[in-house]
């Protein structure tokens, strides 16, 4: 059985700490997109309706976060995911396809993706924890908590607006959570 470097667990074959930090910012700008596009998606169907402003706000918070990351990416000279126009297209289609179900259904899609983002954020963070006193990056960790916590504000407010009354809300919450750590693992990869 192979054994652990004493540099941040790592294992041979593991990505280097130079590696993991490009993961983790192609990974949230990627993700951060595409909650934009979910929103926009949702927005395209519910904007008009009495759940307007509030996917509004919320989706002001995911701009916020984009923009962040997006100059992240560039001051790193980190390379954007390949999958970029997948996830304008497929986020769109949640987007609007949670909402076409009802409002319900669109709510549900947000706590189900805040709730792996909560996990997601939760997971690098730790990460960045376990790295060497000299090789932290107290930065990118402060961005990643602060956004964790913008993103349980979404799942509460999600909650608090039906989203557990959608129709077959243990289905579609199983979906898109699957659907979302798979865009995760790819993002970071590809």
């Amino acid at each position: 059985m192979p054994r652990k470097s004493k540099r941040y667990g790592r294992l041979p074959g593991d990505p280097t700490k130079a590696e993991m930090i490009e993961r983790i910012i192609r990974v949230d700008q990627a993700g951060e997109y595409g909650a934009k596009r979910i929103y926009e998606g949702q927005l395209a169907i519910l904007g008009d309706t009495e759940d307007g402003p509030t996917l509004r706000e919320m989706a002001a918070t995911e701009e916020k976060h984009l923009e962040a990351f997006n100059k992240i990416l560039v001051e790193r000279r980190v390379r954007p995911t390949a999958l970029t126009p997948l996830w304008h297209l497929a986020g769109f289609a949640l987007g609007a396809g949670t909402a076409l179900i009802g409002r319900e259904a669109a709510m549900a899609c947000t706590v189900a993706v805040e709730e792996v983002i909560e996990e997601h954020y939760a997971d690098q963070s730790a990460l960045l924890d376990s790295l060497g006193e000299d090789e932290r990056e107290p930065e990118l960790q402060q961005v990643i908590e602060e956004f964790k916590a913008e993103e349980v504000e979404h799942r509460d407010t999600a909650l608090a607006n039906g989203a557990e009354q959608a129709p077959g809300y243990p289905v579609l919450s199983a979906a898109i959570k699957t659907g979302s750590r798979l865009a995760i693992w790819l993002s970071e990869r590809i």
